[in-house]
């Protein structure tokens, strides 16, 4: 289809609403970047009832006053800190898995494991909190399975939900009157959302309120948590101690963070981490060629672990993770709503049903956009002809001149996976460090290959996961293990 219409073109959503669905440069800078203010995150109404006032639910100044707050959280000096308390966890993992397979090689679910791995990452470096001790088989804390049901539950209630809610606060009706109506719905799936979040809320303020006794007892019993007051939501909050007033962030802010930050970064990193470990079993040797580097640079360290510095300086590990999320990103589009009438321009005219070239688009205000953060990635205009090829080696040398002259707007390596503009993630930084800790961990100790009778197939959902064909239906990846 797109290699019919080109870049942009226009589709038909629910209701038959005209759409845009592009990934020409030009108006992916426009929509995300340049013209960002006149475009509003979809369901944002809808998120910001079920998350707070956090970073992905906030508008306008309110939105840059928080990422003006949040962005010195992320930066490379505190990844840097981080790192050992990474490690703290992928100790966890290693042990769980080597349990699992001192007997010989055994199929595991590494989705299950690295969604587990991706919220104890966040829980511990990120607000010195423990979800799962990655023993059992299962996660037994509340928290790690309510995290893992809020997506598909949303789901359910996104379509019905994105057309009453607005309706609801654009009659002034009053938040407890709206919790009321709610609670009298004869409706499971939007009592299990409001349980769920409800749980999620009062973890986050117990979890804040503990964090805030303990800076005020002083440094010894903020090292003394888990984090060794390391964590970010630390960080976060002593920053915000001493800034002016006009900037500092209100507690129900700094809380919704939390909820936030679990959200967006849990299915995403795992998806990510684990497409690469399907990669690497599909191509063994690659993965053989990973594990050595990994090894030289440990013996280069003595057998002491990886730093920051010298995680981001294996070339080949870095290859590997940029290719992946560049062929593979987690979530495959952004979806965006215009706030007004808006032109938007495009680098290269499109042919409209007339025949006629269309070079800039007319989107009448509540038109919803989605930016193909997929097609823009696979562009073989862009990439060259192996667009469509996952192959490491690209990112090896110098990359074609057409990357470069695209001006593609993305905040990681000339491609879209972490978005663009004021609303990019802001913690791409952290994604790509948790990418390589444990990566680099896995194809150092464990051999990793495919299943016998067993196809993986990655469905495109909101984030995209495995199955297994044939199956249930339920997102997995199973992959033999094997101890080295």
């Amino acid at each position: 289809m797109l290699g019919t219409y080109g870049s942009s073109l226009q589709v038909k959503g629910f209701l038959q609403q005209k759409q845009l669905y592009t990934f020409d440069p030009k108006a992916m800078h426009h929509i995300l970047v340049k013209d960002g203010s006149l475009y509003e995150p979809f369901r944002v109404k809808f998120t910001h009832l079920v998350f707070g006032k956090g970073l992905l639910n906030t508008l306008g100044d309110h939105h840059r006053r928080q990422r003006k707050m949040l962005n010195p959280v992320f930066s490379i000096a505190h990844m840097r800190a981080l790192v050992p308390v990474f490690y703290d966890v992928v100790d966890q993992l290693d042990a769980a898995i080597s349990q699992r397979v001192k007997d010989g090689p055994s199929e595991i679910d590494l989705l299950g494991w690295m969604a587990r791995t991706a919220l104890e990452l966040i829980g511990q470096s990120g607000f010195g909190y423990s979800f799962d001790s990655m023993v059992d088989d299962q996660p037994k804390h509340k928290y790690s399975i309510y995290i893992k049901n809020l997506g598909p539950s949303m789901i359910k209630l996104a379509m019905p939900l994105m057309y009453i809610l607005p309706l609801m606060l654009k009659l002034g009706i009053p938040a407890n009157i709206r919790i009321f109506i709610m609670n009298i719905t004869p409706w499971k799936a939007l009592h299990d959302v409001r349980d769920m979040v409800n749980y999620m809320y009062a973890l986050s303020v117990e979890v804040y309120e503990e964090k805030k006794r303990a800076l005020a007892a002083g440094d010894e019993a903020v090292v003394n948590q888990i984090g060794k007051g390391k964590d970010l939501l630390s960080v976060l909050m002593r920053d915000n101690m001493k800034a002016d007033s006009k900037d500092r962030l209100e507690e129900s802010e700094i809380i919704a963070q939390m909820s936030t930050f679990i959200f967006a970064a849990m299915e995403t990193t795992s998806s990510g981490i684990s497409r690469v470990l399907h990669l690497l079993a599909l191509n063994p040797m690659i993965q053989q060629k990973l594990r050595q580097e990994i090894l030289e640079a440990r013996k280069e360290r003595q057998g002491a672990r990886l730093n920051y510095d010298d995680l981001v300086a294996l070339p080949y590990l870095d290859a590997i993770c940029r290719e992946t999320l560049r062929l593979y990103p987690p979530a495959p589009s952004i979806a965006r709503q215009t706030t007004q009438d808006v032109i938007v321009p495009l680098s290269k005219p499109v042919i409209g049903v007339d025949g006629s070239e269309i070079s800039q688009i007319l989107l009448p205000k509540a038109t919803r956009v989605t930016v193909s953060t997929l097609n823009a990635n696979r562009s073989s205009e862009l990439w060259g002809p192996d667009a469509l090829e996952w192959k490491p080696d690209r990112w090896l040398s110098p990359l074609p001149e057409s990357i470069s002259n695209s001006k593609i707007s993305g905040v990681y390596s000339h491609l879209m996976t972490f978005g663009a503009g004021s609303h990019a993630c802001i913690g791409f930084k952290f994604s790509q460090l948790e990418m390589k800790v444990v990566v680099a961990m896995l194809v150092e100790k464990f051999k990793i290959s495919l299943p016998h009778n067993k196809e993986i197939f990655w469905q495109m959902t909101g984030i995209v996961s495995p199955v297994v064909v044939g199956g249930d239906g339920h997102a997995q990846l199973p992959l033999v293990v094997e101890a080295i």
